[in-house]
């Protein structure tokens, strides 16, 4: 990356932070400055970070280094001492949130398409496209309101296994979409490797480490050897993805989620505990540049341009997610503020709508005109979606009653 492009990323991280600091002025959590920032120093605004910015290399892998570490902290949850009385339930309740979100999204197209003359089967990679949440919001507001109770210990494990169930339905609907297209399908291999790989990348590379930590008694040390093992991680799924599977995108905040589970389940509980909070100022620095990396390619003109479309698949995907999660919280008698409210905590989705988008699109090239619909619903709906998703969310949180009176994040949101 060029110095000065360096220097241009780096004065667009000071000024979302700072966006970040005023909103929190008016109750508004920090996350939402950074993403507005991002858009307006995009580069369909300031351009302050201009494509030939994001589009850079070193950019990418230090991105990539970002969303392993925040990986850490849903890792870090991962504790199988902790989940094991909720395991079930998070199981049925992320199938029936996520794949409740696929029916519903795939059944509202697919009829709507038919009714307009559009090939009826669209409907589905709308749904394959819908069904993911996008993790690093919603760690956003944990981390900067510190909530804790029963909605927040759901979420933060789901999070991650939504993702996973995302990766498989839409990389099958795709497969499918690609034999219908062009008579041919893709490779059955793509989807275990997409889930696995890196599951098992963070856990060859977690188990050393932890063995290293176990023995480590300095905090200082501790924490650099945390440091390592998150580069150590992030420089395995570069290799994956650059050198020994090319054109294959693997996703690196399961390898951190994989990485940190391991050393949280062999680590004593307070050991876990110290290496976390010393980590908790990397991991507000990784949220930052990941939720500016997010807004950056987002076109806020799209939402003047938002068409029917746009708000079908917004209002689909929210009925989905929230009922669908309502419905497995209830069946395996999860609390009830996670019945209630674990479905508003859900709705951050632009960042991996907008990966899934990108590849749905080159699947359908050689039919431009589906791409188009596609690729301008969406684009849509990540810029308007993604505002109304921040304030669901902590508004989820605030009726649960998991920002607390006197945490330090709430004084501070105050």
């Amino acid at each position: 990356m060029m110095t000065i492009d360096f220097l241009r990323w780096m004065m667009a991280l000071v000024l979302a932070a700072l966006a970040g600091q005023l909103i929190r002025k008016f109750k508004m959590p920090a996350i939402l400055g950074w993403l507005i920032a991002g858009m307006l120093l995009g580069p369909h605004a300031l351009s302050l970070m201009p494509d030939t910015l994001l589009k850079n290399s070193v950019y990418s892998v230090l991105i990539n280094w970002f969303a392993t570490a925040f990986g850490i902290m849903l890792g870090a949850e991962l504790v199988w001492n902790n989940i094991r009385s909720y395991g079930r339930a998070l199981i049925i309740t992320t199938l029936t949130q996520s794949l409740g979100t696929f029916a519903v999204v795939s059944l509202a197209f697919c009829v709507i398409f038919a009714i307009r003359g559009v090939p009826f089967w669209l409907g589905f990679v709308f749904g394959g496209i819908a069904l993911a949440t996008a993790p690093a919001p919603a760690v956003s507001i944990v981390t900067e309101f510190h909530t804790r109770g029963p909605v927040t210990d759901t979420l933060l494990p789901m999070a991650i296994m939504d993702d996973v169930v995302g990766i498989a339905v839409f990389f099958t609907v795709n497969a499918v979409i690609a034999g219908k297209v062009s008579g041919s399908s893709g490779s059955p291999l793509l989807i275990p490797v997409l889930i696995f790989l890196p599951v098992l990348l963070g856990v060859a590379v977690g188990f050393p480490f932890a063995l290293i930590l176990k023995h480590l008694e300095n905090v200082r040390l501790g924490l650099l050897t945390l440091l390592a093992g998150i580069t150590v991680v992030e420089l395995t799924g570069w290799v994956f993805n650059a050198v020994l599977l090319p054109g294959i995108s693997l996703n690196y905040t399961l390898m951190g989620v994989s990485f940190a589970a391991v050393f949280s389940n062999l680590l004593p509980q307070k050991q876990v505990d110290i290496l976390t909070h010393g980590f908790s100022p990397f991991l507000g620095v990784s949220l930052l540049a990941t939720i500016v990396n997010l807004g950056a390619p987002l076109d806020y003109h799209l939402i003047l341009g938002a068409g029917l479309y746009t708000f079908i698949y917004i209002a689909a995907r929210a009925f989905g997610k929230y009922f669908g999660a309502r419905f497995g919280a209830t069946v395996t008698h999860l609390p009830d503020t996670v019945q209630k409210y674990l479905g508003l905590t859900l709705l951050p989705h632009s960042g991996v709508s907008l990966v899934f988008t990108g590849i749905a699109c080159a699947t359908l090239s050689p039919l431009p005109d589906l791409a188009k619909i596609i690729q301008g619903t969406i684009a849509a709906a990540a810029v308007i979606n993604e505002i109304i998703a921040v304030f669901a969310a902590k508004k989820g949180f605030e009726l649960a009653g998991e920002i607390h009176a006197g945490d330090p994040g709430k004084e501070d949101a105050d």
